[in-house]
């Protein structure tokens, strides 16, 4: 009999610190809800999982980033649908007076009401604003990042609606012809800002339908990220069961060697 060997003591002792790391990793697992959580569990998988991260997470910026578009968007075809209507008033005003009928107290009642009509637009183009920039005021181009890499870009241009660009800023109305030629510089006027909105229209058909495309990407993508990165976590409980067995088993195991041990030196009392 070999007193000095101890070689079922240190085959039960590792068989059960293997077992005791084996339940850590899965606790982990389940505790955490990721069954990457050092790379070497999967250093690969790791690696692709952070740069789907990374492609997420900028897809998310990017679509608020199309929703701030958006919001520019919507303020500017609020502005324009403003003046439209204000031309429309303009307008009016201008066929009624051009024709002879009217007096010229009635022709200085109307021209005070067109200056204050002018001044209205006016005012929407200086104080019409998103996030403190002017977006009615002068013409300009911005570009909305729309990817989640460099160079994903989508322009659209703000407008300019004073009347000078319109072409209406002086308006006079002390006669007939006065008020007919008026008639032809609002329709002009209006045909301006019939393209404004066509436009605008158009960059928020354009950033809507991308968002919505970035949206299911990303989606996509959290699905595909969940696979490498999310435990299966009926497996990983089968599994926590099973090591919890071994445990037992190699806790008898252990218990039954230092058994023996004591049973052989009660031999030498």
């Amino acid at each position: 009999m070999k007193i000095q060997n101890q070689a079922w003591i240190a085959f039960s002792t590792n068989r059960y610190q293997k077992n005791e790391s084996s339940i850590t990793k899965t606790l982990e697992k389940l505790s955490g809800g990721d069954k990457l959580t050092r790379a070497s569990n999967n250093a690969s998988g790791l690696s692709i999982s952070e740069t789907m991260r990374g492609q997420i997470r900028g897809l998310a910026r990017a679509q608020q980033n199309m929703q701030d578009g958006i919001s520019v968007l919507e303020s500017t075809d609020a502005g324009l649908q403003h003046v439209s209507s204000v031309l429309q008033r303009i307008r009016e005003i201008a066929v009624q007076t051009s024709t002879d009928t009217v007096t010229n107290d009635d022709r200085a009642a109307a021209q005070e009401e067109i200056d204050q009509l002018l001044q209205s637009i006016d005012d929407t183009a200086d104080k019409m604003e998103f996030n403190t920039q002017n977006i009615l005021g002068d013409v300009r181009p911005l570009y909305i990042h729309v990817g989640a890499n460099s160079g994903q870009k989508i322009r659209i241009d703000t407008v300019n609606v004073s009347t000078a660009s319109l072409g209406i800023e002086i308006v006079k109305l002390s006669n007939r012809k006065e008020a007919e030629e008026l008639i032809s510089k609002v329709d002009n006027a209006q045909s301006i800002i019939s393209k404004h909105l066509a436009n605008t229209g158009a960059d928020y058909e354009t950033l809507t339908h991308h968002k919505d495309n970035v949206s299911l990407t990303e989606i996509n993508l959290q699905k595909t990220e969940s696979l490498i990165r999310d435990p299966d976590m009926a497996f990983e409980m089968m599994e926590f069961v099973k090591e919890g067995i071994r445990q037992k088993g190699d806790e008898m195991l252990i218990k039954q060697t230092n058994q023996n041990v004591s049973d052989v030196l009660r031999l030498f009392r």
